[in-house]
């Protein structure tokens, strides 16, 4: 499974980092940066925590 960034809606507000670092980073220049190219199912929780908490809506899931 992978998470998908609309980047025309991210603001770089961390709020996904602050759920899972180790996935989401904001970069030093302000933008996401995600680390886990396929993320494990069992981070899923962890996944539509991150989506849910985005005032933007700027994050998805993909399976596959």
């Amino acid at each position: 499974m992978k998470v998908v960034v609309d980047r025309s809606k991210c603001s770089s507000i961390g709020l996904c980092e602050a759920v899972a670092p180790d996935i989401f980073e904001i970069g030093p220049d302000g933008v996401l940066n995600i680390r886990i190219g396929d993320i494990s199912a069992d981070r899923r929780g962890d996944l539509e925590q991150a989506c849910e908490n985005c005032p933007t809506q700027a994050l998805s899931i993909v399976e596959g």
